[in-house]
C-alpha cells in the first residue's frame, strides 16, 4: 500500500473510531488492545450456540447493525453464516462477558458488515432505484460470502468467496481495507481466461518481497530500544521503525507479481458467470477507485469493460430508506454527495 493509499485509509479509520465510540454508548462493545483501538460490538440476546433462531426474541439487537437489518438478518439462515466466521485478531480483543468468540462481521471496520446493513435492510432488494443503480433487473435477494467458481488452466477451478452476488451482479465492498491484495505472477496467470480477459501488459505489477519472521537479536543496534520513552514523540518512533523495516524488505527477495488480485479475480469470476461486476467504496477512498480504473483499463473488450462498474456507498445512501440513512450517517459517516455528514461528537 503506497503512502497517499495509507494515508486515505488511516483517516477513514480514525473517523469511524470516532463515531463507533459515541455510536457504542448503551450497546454491548469492547474496545481491542491496539492503538488506536477498534470498537467491536456482541450480539444483545443469549450467546449460547445451540440456541434455535425461533428463540431469539424480535427486540434483540446487534450494536454493529441497523435494526430492522438485523432483525431480517436473524430470520435468514444463510445470511446468519456471515457470523460463522472468526475473527482474525481475537486475541487482540477482550474477551466478551457472555464468552462468545468475536467474529469479523462485528467488527464496526467491517466492509461486510457494512453491505448487509445496506441489502438486508426491508425494501432495499425490492428497490426499483437500487436495482437501477447497481444494473440489477431482476427482484431477488442477495447472497452473501457468495463462492465463484473461477476456472484454472488445470481444469479445476478456484471456489473462493465473493462479498455478495445480486442477481446477475457481483460486489466487492470495501470500506477501511488498504488495498485489493496481491498476488504472484504465477499464481493470477493461472486462471484459464486471464489472458482472454486482460491485456497483461496494462495490469498494475508490484514485486513481492518473501518475508520472514526475524527475532528482535538479529538486528539488536535497530531494534532493540525503538519505543524507549525518550523524546516522548511516538510518531518519531513509529516513523523510525517504518524506515528500518522498508529497509529490510528492500533486502529481501522479490518476485513479479500483480496489485488489484481481488479484482483481477472477480472480474474473471463475472466473465465465466456472464455477470456483470461492481466495486461498492466509499467516496473517502479515491484511491481504490483509482487501483479499479487501472484494472478496467486492462480488459480488452468494450461489452466486458461495460459489465464492470463502480459505485460509493454515497451515491448509494440517497437511494436507501429515510431511516437506513440516518443510521449510515451517524456510524459511518456516509451521506448523498452534497450533503456534509454529521458532526461525530454529534
Amino acid at each position: 500500500m503506497d503512502s497517499e493509499a495509507g494515508r486515505y485509509a488511516i483517516e477513514l479509520r480514525h473517523e469511524l473510531g470516532l463515531r463507533n465510540r459515541h455510536w457504542a454508548r448503551l450497546r454491548e462493545h469492547v474496545e481491542s488492545y491496539g492503538n488506536p483501538p477498534v470498537i467491536v460490538y456482541a450480539p444483545e440476546h443469549p450467546a449460547n450456540e445451540d440456541v434455535s433462531l425461533a428463540s431469539i426474541v424480535p427486540l434483540t439487537r446487534h450494536g454493529n447493525f441497523f435494526d430492522p437489518a438485523y432483525a431480517a438478518i436473524i430470520e435468514q439462515a444463510d445470511w446468519m453464516r456471515r457470523f460463522d466466521k472468526i475473527h482474525a485478531q481475537g486475541k487482540s480483543l477482550p474477551r466478551a462477558e457472555s464468552g462468545r468468540r468475536w467474529r469479523e462481521i462485528d467488527s464496526s471496520m467491517s466492509s461486510d458488515a457494512l453491505l448487509m446493513n445496506v441489502f438486508c435492510s426491508p425494501g432495499v432488494a425490492a428497490s426499483t432505484p437500487a436495482r437501477g443503480a447497481l444494473g440489477v433487473e431482476e427482484e431477488v435477494a442477495p447472497v452473501f460470502g457468495w463462492r465463484a467458481h473461477v476456472p484454472l488452466d488445470s481444469g479445476r477451478f478456484d471456489r473462493t468467496e465473493v462479498d455478495m452476488r445480486w442477481g446477475s451482479l457481483l460486489v466487492e465492498a470495501k470500506l477501511t481495507e488498504g488495498d485489493f491484495q496481491t498476488r504472484a505472477s504465477t499464481v493470477v496467470e493461472g486462471y484459464r481466461d486471464f489472458d482472454a480477459v486482460f491485456d497483461r501488459e496494462l495490469l498494475p505489477r508490484v514485486q513481492l518481497r518473501k518475508s520472514r519472521r526475524r527475532a528482535a537479536a538479529e538486528f539488536a543496534e535497530e531494534f532493540s530500544q525503538e519505543w524507549e520513552e525518550v523524546s516522548g514523540d511516538e510518531e518519531a518512533a513509529r516513523n523510525f521503525q517504518a524506515g528500518i523495516v522498508a529497509k529490510r524488505r528492500q533486502a529481501e527477495k522479490a518476485e513479479a507479481g500483480y496489485e488489484g488480485y481481488q479484482l483481477i479475480r472477480n472480474v474473471l469470476a463475472a466473465y465465466a458467470e456472464g455477470c456483470s461486476f461492481c466495486v461498492l467504496h466509499d467516496a473517502r477512498r479515491p484511491d481504490l477507485r483509482e487501483k479499479w480504473f487501472q484494472v478496467m483499463a486492462a480488459v480488452k473488450h468494450a461489452e466486458m469493460r461495460t459489465r464492470c462498474k463502480v459505485l460509493t456507498w454515497q451515491e448509494l445512501a440517497p437511494l436507501l430508506p429515510f431511516e437506513l440513512q440516518g443510521f449510515l450517517d451517524l456510524k459511518y459517516g456516509i451521506v448523498e454527495p452534497g450533503k456534509t455528514a454529521s458532526p461525530v461528537e454529534g
